[in-house]
């Protein structure tokens, strides 16, 4: 059995990854679990200069997920080479940085300087984020912006390319074709889901943004969906997340067409998530005479 995926010649291990902004840069969790038995870790995002972020509260727990608004604060990426870099370079796992912009300049900028100062695995491009009033899924709704970003920062490096995905597009086939025709090497599907709660004793917002991003167990239909559609609209791998909260939810992204997957939500809940259900898909992937990725999708048409 061989459940290893190969993007353009980079291999990573096995097809659990940890989604960015639930595992910070990784040495966060150094303590709690083996952070090089996990296939990816995709970082907290990082932009040319450091963000401060949106006003707090940022997290606010739902009946079935959580609603942030982190507002993409990081450390810029100069610091992210001083002091992140060392760490991440170390580890055995892919470690893919999400990279995030206001424009297109931005994206490029950032990306061409981590690739001449902070040479890892590979990039996912964030064109997704809905709690930035500029770049993030102003980008990503845009099938043409999302093309010609793409194109852009593919000639900037050999290192394999993932444009992160938004749901809160009317049809996310359309930026998802768009991407790869940019020359995107994957595709990750899906980022958060708009949403919004109201604290009714003060009669406002509970987010002082007013919405924020909904992940957890609430959305994990919506990403399975849009996996199943968009894995059947490109020819590149799709990564999957969405509310996977166990192994069950990560073999259903496989059968649906996903390539490998990414937890999220679940980490903040237990950060041994990543092991157990990499344990799960194993055993489901014996039981049912598995012997690749590839052979998960043949079962759903």
């Amino acid at each position: 059995m061989d459940l290893s995926l190969t993007i353009r010649g980079r291999r990573l291990e096995n097809p659990v990854g940890v989604a960015s902004g639930t595992f910070g840069y990784g040495s966060e969790y150094e303590s709690l679990i083996d952070i090089d038995a996990i296939g990816a870790l995709y970082t907290k995002a990082v932009t040319l200069e450091p963000r401060p972020g949106n006003a707090m509260p940022r997290i606010v727990e739902t009946a079935a997920g959580m609603l942030n608004s982190i507002g993409l604060a990081n450390v810029g990426s100069r610091r992210f080479v001083t002091e992140k870099f060392p760490f991440l370079s170390q580890r055995r796992c892919a470690v893919i940085v999400n990279v995030a912009g206001s424009a297109e300049e931005d994206y490029c900028q950032t990306l061409e300087y981590l690739e001449e100062n902070a040479p890892l695995w590979g990039y996912e491009i964030n064109v997704s984020c809905p709690n930035v009033k500029h770049g993030g899924i102003s980008i990503g709704s845009d099938p043409h912006q999302v093309e010609s970003l793409t194109a852009a920062l593919r000639k900037l490096t050999e290192r394999p390319i993932i444009v992160k995905l938004s749901p809160n597009v009317t049809d996310i086939t359309e930026p998802a074709r768009a991407a790869e025709a940019g020359g995107a090497d994957a595709l990750t599907c899906i980022n958060t889901v708009v949403g919004m709660m109201i604290d009714t004793r003060r009669k406002a917002p509970v987010i002082p943004g007013v919405t924020g991003g909904l992940s957890g167990p609430a959305i994990f239909p919506i990403g399975l969906a849009a996996v199943y559609r968009t894995a059947r609209a490109v020819r590149i791998p799709v990564i999957g997340l969405g509310g996977i909260m166990e192994a069950d939810h990560a073999i259903q992204y496989l059968l649906a067409g996903a390539s490998a997957i990414q937890i999220g939500t679940a980490n903040f809940v237990d950060p041994e998530v990543t092991g157990n259900v990499l344990d799960g898909i194993y055993r489901f992937a014996e039981r049912e005479r598995i012997e690749a990725i590839e052979d998960f999708h043949q079962f759903i048409d």
